[in-house]
């Protein structure tokens, strides 16, 4: 019994023996894998581990052990390298010498253990662990964009992580305000998953859910990647979200725009609020100053009181009430008091001012306002302030100080809170003008638009001494503008025209004489405007005269005095007798004696015989009727 033990115990250990000498792959006790880590899309560079004889590597196999099970995959004999059939054979080479064995294009699915084992000298194993690494791409997160309600008894979903493309799985982190958020019961829950891509890359999908409360309605949410890459740890960021939070309101408060304060004409808005999310219905009331209650006012659609513009009457007390829809709460604010600050009704004494020239005139402007008021005196007509205080005296009053006055009253306390009131004064007196008479170029046959103003107290009316279209337009209370239309005649051109302005208290007349302008072409429409005002001299528009006129009179005057040298000239060689003008027939020219007999020459008129027959010689005698003006100049004597 004992021997047949014994001989079983040595064929046991005889066969461990054999099969370690044979050198079957796996079944020697394995060290501890050498680790090779490349990135997807690399290449990998696989070292056999041998002591570096040439011998040692002129007969090697390489494996690839998948779920324990090796798998040849490439051949070394006699340092020339061959790859077996299968998922590598297009991308193993040999290199440095034989002794490393390059796997180019890694994916995920070549992540395992890679066998090398020589049989010469001696039987030799080396096992190399290939790591393979892919960072994710950048994370995206959706944010629930419903939103959360702060009553919901169970986690509701925040946020949505994904991470597409990496190797191996990363690691989600979801954050709050920067701080890592945990999974607790009943309020944080954080629930992952991850699917395998045909390339053997994941992605994972983590979803946030959680209880909020009202302080979470403007945290910022985000998830985080960590992964590893043969360099180390990284980590990617998503953006920020917030995720909206409902919670019913516990407040309700007025808000009036613009703030500070108010004046009459500006645009005043008053609108409700509240801390809830969403907000209650609103609506706004007013206090009745007469029953002392408050009366709801009517909205635009937003639940906006729209002042505009905001008078004193919209001054008062207004108060808004919410109402929750969801859980119909009632809520009021304090009350808050409007105060539209305003001046009004402001008013001159007397209304209607008359006067005589020379003597004197007392104005007083009164106002109503909630604040302070300042007053002014201004002429209307220069904007000139002409006195502080509300009253204003005129002492020896002429005709010009008739016109309009303006009384401002203002509010120092409210920049840009002022009324105005414009009074005319009327000084008696008859109709003035501002010229007697006036002188206009006018081109004949053209059409006129001859204007006439007047002014007065009482208010004069005009008249014109032609006929023709007039118009008259008030230009205030004590003026009047006549404006004629009228075809320029040669009798206009002799007589001119005359503006008349009358009232009860006199007339006065302003002649416009019509000069014929020969050198103006292509005018037909002229205009002068004889202003008259009370309080004025007017400058009145006179039709400038053409700048052609003066260059012609230089050149005429000019022209006379070359004519009046020629004169001279001629005079005094007649006077010599230099000029036989008074010889008809030939006229001889002395010549030197060398050339008396070179030439003659003719000289003729153009003039008609009967022109030339008036024409008489030095001696007085009239010439034949045959005699067309021929003149024989006789060179050669």
């Amino acid at each position: 019994m004992v021997r047949s033990r014994l001989i079983c115990a040595f064929l046991l250990v005889a066969c461990c023996c054999c099969r370690r000498a044979a050198g079957v792959p796996g079944e020697a006790e394995q060290p501890e894998p050498e680790l090779v880590e490349v990135e997807v899309g690399s290449t990998a560079l696989l070292d056999c581990g041998f002591s570096h004889s040439q011998g040692n590597f002129s007969h090697i196999d390489w494996f690839s052990v998948h779920k324990e099970k090796p798998t040849l995959i490439f051949r070394v004999r006699q340092g020339q390298g061959q790859s077996e059939p299968g998922e590598y054979q297009h991308r193993l080479s040999l290199q440095n010498k034989g002794t490393t064995l390059a796997l180019t294009h890694v994916t995920p699915h070549d992540e395992r253990i890679f066998l090398c084992q020589g049989k010469r000298p001696r039987s030799q194993e080396h096992h190399i662990q290939l790591r393979v690494y892919k960072a994710p791409e950048e994370p995206s997160i959706q944010v629930n964009a419903v939103g959360i309600s702060v009553n919901s008894r169970e986690p509701e979903e925040v946020a949505t992580c994904v991470g597409r493309n990496g190797y191996p799985i990363p690691q989600v982190i979801w954050y709050k305000n920067g701080q890592p958020l945990k999974e607790e019961k009943n309020r944080i829950h954080i629930q992952s998953s991850q699917i395998v891509e045909s390339s053997g890359l994941y992605t994972l999908r983590s979803v946030l859910k959680a209880q909020l409360l009202k302080k979470d309605k403007d945290a910022q949410f985000y998830c985080e990647l960590n992964y590893r890459l043969p360099s180390g740890n990284h980590m990617k960021e998503s953006r920020e979200v917030t995720v909206p939070v409902f919670y019913p309101a516990e407040k309700v408060w007025l808000e009036v725009e613009p703030v500070g304060i108010l004046k009459e004409g500006d645009r005043v808005e008053i609108r409700c609020l509240a801390d809830g999310n969403p907000p209650p219905h609103f609506s706004i009331s007013k206090q009745n100053l007469s029953t002392k209650e408050m009366e709801e006012e009517t909205t635009d659609d937003n639940g906006i009181l729209v002042l505009e513009p905001a008078q004193k009457q919209h001054s008062g007390l207004y108060e808004c009430q919410g109402l929750d829809l969801e859980t119909m709460a009632s809520l009021q604010s304090d009350q808050q008091e409007l105060l539209v600050n305003y001046v009004s009704d402001v008013w001159v004494s007397p209304a209607a001012p008359e006067s005589q020239e020379g003597s004197s005139l007392t104005l007083t402007c009164e106002a109503e306002s909630n604040q302070a008021l300042e007053f002014q005196w201004l002429r209307e007509k220069t904007g000139k302030v002409l006195e502080k205080g509300p009253v204003l005296q005129l002492h020896n009053l002429k005709r010009e100080a008739g016109g309009g006055y303006r009384c401002m009253a203002s509010v120092p306390s409210v920049p840009g809170l002022n009324r105005t009131q414009l009074v005319n004064v009327a000084i008696f007196g008859p109709p003035w003008m501002a010229l007697k008479k006036r002188k206009m170029w006018v081109q004949e046959n053209a059409v006129l638009n001859l204007s006439c103003e007047a002014s007065g107290h009482p208010r004069p009316t005009i008249s014109w001494n032609v006929k023709g279209m007039a118009s008259e337009q008030d230009q205030d209370l004590q003026s009047v503008l006549s404006i004629l239309n009228v075809l320029v005649t040669p009798k206009l051109l002799e007589t001119g025209v005359e503006c008349m302005a009358s009232n009860s208290l006199g007339k006065n007349t302003t002649i416009i004489f019509l000069e014929l302008d020969s050198n103006r072409t292509g005018l037909n429409m002229s205009t002068v405007s004889p202003h008259a005002r009370a309080n004025s001299t007017s400058t009145e528009k006179k039709l400038p005269k053409p700048e052609s006129k003066g260059v012609v009179i230089v050149a005429v005057t000019v022209c006379v005095l070359v004519l009046a040298v020629l004169g001279a000239l001629l005079y005094f060689f007649y006077k010599k007798g230099k000029l036989p003008c008074g010889q008809s027939g030939k006229q001889e020219i002395t010549l030197p004696p060398s050339r008396r007999s070179e030439f003659v020459v003719e000289v003729k008129s153009d003039k008609l015989p009967e022109e030339m027959g008036l024409l008489q010689g030095s001696n007085g005698d009239k010439r034949a009727p045959g005699d067309q003006g021929e003149k024989y100049i006789d060179l050669r004597h």
